[in-house]
């Protein structure tokens, strides 16, 4: 992605699902089946074979409206620390200070923002690497006039899913999404389950029994893999195992960041209201500083301009703030998974 940085700001062409489509994105995003043969699964719920939702899966991915299907970890439940951070960059040397930050390992996102803090990206780093040093290191690139690191202090949710049925009709959250809990630092992950993690990473093959070809290859059991991701999953450590969209092809070509100002006296209340939206994918409380005294992020993805404006409106009415920024994505440098235990 470094040679061309995917632009947000011009006319893309989206695609058009048919009704079997739509569903099947929203079970893919909201909770793949852990089981042996988890096509035949999804099938039953949609009323088609499992044959079917195989070939509409490979095309989906083929018209790269889905990006994968695989697990979704908690870094910190993995013993990894991770930051958003910003930086201000002189605007002539935006791309090639973006290319440097892409280029690091951890780096699994990093976007340019309609703000004078105008580069902004997410570090993750395992127990191994020192996060300070790394952050340091980087904001060391010629060009880089000031940064800012935004720990978060408390997660209200997290948890991407874009409603493409475009009925608008509610959908509960999993309960995973909705934490409301403060951010802490987790033990090391037992040794035992590295190996599935490794595993559970990987996009999954389109076949009829996904999870045995990948046991297969890594040299365990089918049992034994499905076994750890359901513990993993019932113990927070795996988020969840779904698909991940790509927004502008799935047709959600508007994707903003908005800073909340907040009193310490707000910030809880607010923080749950705004993580009520359906259209919020998450919604952090984070560390503030005298540059930078926006204590809550929430991030929306949406269709059209106005439905941006009519959600903004709504997340202001909810959570009765009125101080708040709007960081549009410009460009996209890199959009990745980190990868643990490598």
């Amino acid at each position: 992605m470094l040679g061309g940085p995917f632009c947000y700001n011009r006319t893309m062409l989206t695609k058009a699902f048919d009704k079997t489509d739509a569903h099947l994105l929203e079970l893919l995003q909201r909770e793949f089946p852990l089981v042996a043969r988890p096509f035949d699964a999804i099938g039953a719920k949609l009323g088609i074979s499992g044959d079917e939702v195989m070939q509409r899966v490979s095309r989906l991915k083929r018209d790269s409206v889905i990006r994968q299907i695989s697990a979704i970890f908690d870094s910190a439940a993995l013993g990894y620390a991770s930051e958003l951070v910003a930086f201000k960059v002189h605007p002539d040397a935006l791309d090639s200070v973006a290319s440097v930050v892409s280029a690091h390992k951890g780096v699994s996102h990093c976007y340019s923002r309609e703000a004078d803090y105008n580069l902004w990206f997410t570090i993750t780093v395992g127990p191994e690497m020192d996060l300070n040093r790394e952050v340091e290191r980087l904001a060391e690139t010629p060009k880089v006039l000031s940064y800012l690191r935004l720990p978060a202090i408390r997660v209200f949710k997290i948890g991407v899913f874009l409603d493409v049925t475009g009925d608008n009709a509610p959908k509960p959250d999993k309960p995973s999404q909705n934490r409301h809990e403060t951010v802490r630092k987790h033990g090391p992950l037992d040794p035992e389950f590295r190996p599935f993690v490794r595993v559970l990473q990987q996009t999954l093959p389109i076949s009829e029994t996904p999870f045995s070809d990948l046991a297969t290859a890594a040299g365990m059991t089918e049992t034994d893999l499905i076994s750890s991701a359901n513990q993993l999953l019932a113990d927070g450590t795996m988020r969840r195992f779904a698909a991940v969209l790509k927004h502008v092809t799935a047709g959600f070509t508007l994707n903003a960041m908005i800073c909340w100002k907040a009193a310490p006296d707000q910030i809880e209340e607010a923080g749950i209201k705004l993580a009520e939206h359906a259209k919020v994918s998450h919604c952090y409380q984070r560390a503030i500083s005298e540059d930078w005294p926006w204590p809550l992020y929430t991030m929306i993805h949406c269709r059209t301009e106005s439905e941006l404006k009519k959600t903004i409106s709504e997340l202001a009415a909810a959570s009765n703030l009125s101080d708040y920024r709007v960081l549009r994505t410009l460009k996209e440098y890199k959009k990745s998974r980190v990868t643990y235990f490598e």
